[in-house]
């Protein structure tokens, strides 16, 4: 059994935990805050794992601060999960996609709550970055995400069905080639507010980028009634496509004022603007998978074969190192890490656990 303090990368510990069928306690969640223990959006991951695996164990104290996690044997299914409005759909669709690559049955979730927010991955960015990695590194083309109600801040009211494949085991990863920006797509979404602001964010947005590369194009998602869920809000998600297939992802979406305010804070041109500035400083922070997915690529490659596997990514982030020191202390798995001073980014190589479905049924 593996023993933690704090509750720093929870779910990282959980999902870990999972695969490797290891057992795991953490304490002292939170004990000197003055909100002391396990938040909601963490109780509600746990209940996630019992519903699409058999025979776990949870175990909470009763001040919330000591939580005790025996996992069981993963078996996937359907499942619908009400994820609540603390944290965006998302938090919980990155930890399904690795689960649901190694249970019995191939996963099929109908996930409701806040579907695009600055906390998180939003769904747009989601399936334009994370969908193409994980076919490239799994080699199944079955993976989908489909949103069928956006769900904004503070209400969320937003559903997304995933679909995730089965896997006898991931394919060596060897994504080291950056190449060169060859074009950006992007998507400008509105629920319960004027298109107009859409209009006005991709002008401002296309007048940074059109500065580097004239090949930019954003479409636009309006949506009301029923499909924009409870709450008014609009956003941008922007990706960066190289000459090798890797993509480069930015999100911003507006903020209220208040609870339940319905006056923006960022204006449609600012949103633009920032948003753009997000994408380039991704772009110059360089490597074939973007800040946001780093903690995802090196999961993955920690889980292929036992031969050499390597992805060259950016910086190392805050996530990513805590992903290092987790892949390690649960499957043993050492990363080399070599930097590449010309281009500032960082070649991580290892030896993959050899991680096998061992509940996929043989046909």
């Amino acid at each position: 059994m593996l023993k933690y303090r704090g509750s720093r990368s929870m779910r990282a510990r959980l999902v870990m935990a999972t695969l490797s069928r290891r057992a795991v306690r953490i304490d002292e969640i939170r004990s000197r805050d003055e909100d002391p223990g396990v938040r909601d959006f963490e109780a509600s991951l746990l209940r996630l794992l019992e519903k699409i695996s058999n025979g776990c164990k949870v175990e909470i104290n009763e001040t919330g601060t000591s939580l005790y996690y025996r996992p069981g044997i993963l078996v996937g299914g359907h499942v619908t999960h009400d994820c609540g409005t603390s944290r965006s759909i998302n938090y919980y669709v990155e930890a399904l996609v690795v689960l649901g690559l190694f249970g019995k049955k191939p996963v099929r979730a109908v996930l409701r709550g806040v579907t695009n927010d600055n906390l998180d991955m939003n769904y747009d960015s989601w399936k334009s970055c994370a969908i193409p990695l994980l076919k490239r590194m799994t080699g199944e083309a079955e993976f989908d995400v489909k949103l069928t109600r956006r769900g904004a801040r503070p209400l969320g009211g937003g559903e997304i069905h995933l679909s995730v494949p089965l896997v006898k085991a991931l394919l060596p990863a060897n994504i080291t080639d950056e190449g060169l920006i060859k074009r950006v797509r992007g998507i400008a979404w509105s629920a319960k507010v004027s298109p107009t602001m859409l209009s006005r964010a991709i002008d401002t947005c296309r007048g940074v980028l059109n500065d580097f590369l004239p090949d930019v194009y954003v479409f636009t998602d309006h949506r009301s009634g029923p499909d924009a869920g409870k709450s008014p809000g609009y956003g941008l998600s922007l990706v960066a496509e190289t000459t090798t297939e890797c993509t480069l992802s930015a999100d911003l979406v507006t903020e209220l004022e208040g609870e339940g305010a319905e006056k923006h804070v960022n204006i449609p041109e600012d949103l633009g603007s920032n948003a753009a500035m997000i994408l380039l400083e991704e772009i110059r922070r360089g490597g074939c998978i973007d800040s946001s997915f780093q903690s995802l690529a090196l999961l993955l490659t920690a889980l292929g074969p036992e031969e050499s596997c390597k992805v060259r990514i950016g910086p190392l982030t805050d996530a990513g190192i805590e992903t290092l020191r987790l892949v390690r202390d649960f499957f043993g798995v050492t990363f080399s890490l070599k930097p590449d001073v010309s281009s500032g980014t960082v070649l991580a190589s290892c030896i993959g656990s050899g991680m096998k479905n061992m509940a996929r049924r043989v046909t």
